[in-house]
C-alpha cells in the first residue's frame, strides 16, 4: 500500500531553532540569540502566561465555552458577529478551513513568490493547483492589484500579504479594494494580516461591508508572543459565516490557547512595547546594517548581503541566528527578525563583521 502522490508538495522549512544550532556547535542555549522565526522578543503576554497557569488544571475538559468567549472578544474588536471569526490551530489552520470552504478539487489558486509556502501547501493538501505572482526585488517588493491581475485567470482564491513576509512591504488598503472589485465574483481575496499589529495601516476587514469576497488572516503567534500555543483565526464576511460549523475540526483551538487568547487581548501594555520595540530595532537594522535593507511594516527586515547562505553561517558561528532566505528564492538575503535592544545590537555587530 502506498500514498496518494505527493511529488507536488514540499515541505515547510522552518528557522533553525536555538536547542538544534547549540547542539549542531556544541554551544549552551543561553549563548545564542535567535531572529530566524520572527517570533516575540519580548516573549509571551504576562497576563497570557497567568491564564495557561491558572486554567492548566482544566485541560481535561474541551474549550467550548472559552472559544466562544474568545470568538465574541475577538469580534467585538472588529466591530464584526462572533459567528464571522473563525478560530484554529495557528494561522495554518485557518487558511486550512479556507481552503476547505472554497476549493474543489482541480481549482486553481493564486500565490506570491516569494511568500509563505503554506499557502500553495495548504491548497495541494485540498487537491487545489497553484499558480504565482511575482512580488519583485526590483520594484522594491512593490504589492499592486495591477500587478496581480496581470498574472490572474479567474483563480478561486488570491492569496496578499500584507505585511508581507520577508520583505515587509504592505498592499494598501486602496489597491487591496481595487482587486476585490475587479476579480470574478467567485473568487476570494484572502489577506495575510499575521504582522499587522506592527503597522499602522488598517485591516482590510474595515472592507466588509463593501466587498463580500474578502478574507483576512491574523493569529497570536507574532505581536502577542504565543507561538507555542498556535492560536490564530480568519475573520471572514457574514454572509458565509456558518459554513466555519461545517469545516471546522472539532476544538481545533484548544482550552489552553483560548484561555491565553483572551488574556493576551487584554495586555494591551505587552502589545505596546512589543510594537514600539520593533519599531525601534527596524530602524535601528536599517541605519547600522553595512547592507541595502527595505522599508519593513513587520518585526523583520530584509538585508542583501552578497550570499546569504554564508552570512547565515558566519553569524550562527557567533551565536547569532538570523534567516537564510534561500527558501524564498532570495539567495542574496537573508531575514533578521527584531530583536530586544541588546540583541538587535548584537545581531548587527556580527552580520557588520560576517560582510
Amino acid at each position: 500500500m502506498e500514498p496518494r502522490d505527493l511529488s507536488s508538495h514540499v515541505a515547510y522549512e522552518a528557522g533553525r531553532g536555538i536547542e538544534e544550532v547549540a547542539r549542531e556547535l556544541g554551544l549552551d542555549t543561553e549563548s545564542l540569540i535567535k531572529l530566524s522565526s520572527n517570533e516575540n522578543a519580548f516573549g509571551p503576554a504576562p497576563k497570557a502566561i497567568e491564564a495557561i497557569e491558572a486554567y492548566a488544571p482544566k485541560v481535561h475538559t474541551y474549550p467550548k465555552s472559552s472559544a466562544a468567549d474568545l470568538r465574541a472578544g475577538l469580534a467585538e474588536r472588529f466591530d464584526v458577529t462572533p459567528q464571522q471569526v473563525w478560530l484554529a490551530n495557528g494561522g495554518d489552520g485557518a487558511l486550512d478551513y479556507l481552503a476547505r470552504t472554497f476549493l474543489d478539487p482541480g481549482d486553481r489558486v493564486l500565490v506570491s513568490k516569494p511568500g509563505f509556502a503554506y499557502y500553495a501547501m495548504s491548497a495541494r493538501y485540498h487537491h487545489g493547483t497553484v499558480a504565482e505572482y511575482p512580488i519583485e526585488k526590483e520594484t522594491d517588493f512593490a504589492q499592486t492589484a495591477a500587478n496581480v491581475l496581470a498574472h490572474y485567470d479567474g483563480e478561486r482564491i488570491i492569496y496578499v500579504t500584507s505585511p508581507h513576509n520577508p520583505s515587509g512591504s504592505e498592499m494598501p488598503l486602496s489597491e487591496v479594494e481595487a482587486l476585490a472589485e475587479t476579480v470574478d465574483d467567485e473568487t476570494l481575496v484572502l489577506v495575510d494580516e499575521a504582522y499587522a499589529e506592527f503597522s499602522d495601516s488598517p485591516s482590510a476587514v474595515t472592507l466588509f461591508d463593501d466587498y463580500e469576497n474578502l478574507a483576512v488572516l491574523r493569529t497570536f503567534s507574532k505581536a502577542y508572543g504565543l507561538a507555542g500555543v498556535r492560536l490564530g483565526y480568519a475573520v471572514v464576511p457574514e454572509a458565509w459565516a456558518d459554513a466555519y460549523a461545517r469545516v471546522n475540526t472539532p476544538f481545533a483551538a484548544s482550552e489552553i490557547a483560548c484561555r491565553a487568547g483572551l488574556a493576551a487581548l487584554e495586555d494591551t501594555e505587552h502589545v505596546e512595547k512589543t510594537v514600539a520595540g520593533a519599531q525601534w530595532a527596524r530602524e535601528y537594522i536599517r541605519d547600522t546594517l553595512e547592507a541595502p535593507t527595505w522599508e519593513s511594516a513587520g518585526n523583520f527586515v530584509l538585508a542583501e548581503v552578497g550570499n546569504g547562505t554564508e552570512v547565515f553561517e558566519a553569524a550562527k558561528r557567533e551565536g547569532v541566528i538570523v534567516r537564510d532566505t534561500s527558501s524564498f528564492g532570495l539567495p542574496e538575503c537573508i531575514r533578521i527578525t527584531t530583536g530586544t535592544e541588546a540583541e538587535t545590537k548584537r545581531a548587527v555587530e556580527v552580520i557588520n563583521d560576517a560582510l
